[in-house]
């Protein structure tokens, strides 16, 4: 009869780290005074990170305008190899998230070119002119105060302003 093998003693796969010398416990964990110095030090991370980080939300967000405008750009550039136009500015952006009613004749409109249209960084929809005043097409915001003109955070923001280049621009 062929018997099972027998299985080790359970003590064989535990292992136990010898006792701290001279004091009989052993060592289980962090101290109360290597986690202080743990969080003083991340403490101090923050203090010298943070302020450099949030000093410049208003770069942050007229990057995050400029970027939003050229992704637009770019759908309207689709949109026009499949319609043969851009969208007049009373269709507007809309054209790019849903079919327009007067499309003309041979358009082959192919479905939404953007998933939904973006606000602005201020929570603005984004303006639009066709034809443009600075090229065929103008994308833009008018920043921080909502206001046309400015300097600054209240600077207006187009796709003039950005190194993607469009047809007939200047």
């Amino acid at each position: 009869m062929h018997s099972l093998p027998s299985m080790p003693n359970p003590a064989f796969f535990t292992r136990r780290r010898p006792p701290l010398a001279g004091t009989g416990w052993r060592r289980a964990g962090f101290t109360l005074i290597e986690v202080l110095v743990v969080v003083v030090i991340l403490a101090i991370l923050a203090a010298v990170v943070v302020p450099r980080i949030m000093d410049r939300p208003g770069q942050a967000r007229q990057a995050r305008a400029q970027q939003d405008i050229q992704s637009i750009q770019t759908a309207l550039n689709m949109y026009r190899l499949d319609t043969f136009a851009y969208p007049d500015t009373e269709q507007g952006l809309e054209a790019l998230v849903q079919r327009p009613a007067n499309l003309p004749d041979g358009a082959n409109w192919k479905g939404s070119y953007l998933d939904r249209m973006p606000l602005d960084p201020w929570h603005r929809p984004y303006l639009y002119l066709h034809p443009g005043v600075h090229g065929d097409v103008d994308i833009y915001t008018l920043g921080a105060d909502g206001k046309p003109g400015g300097s600054g955070e209240a600077a207006d923001i187009g796709n003039w302003d950005t190194q993607a280049t469009q047809p007939g621009a200047p």
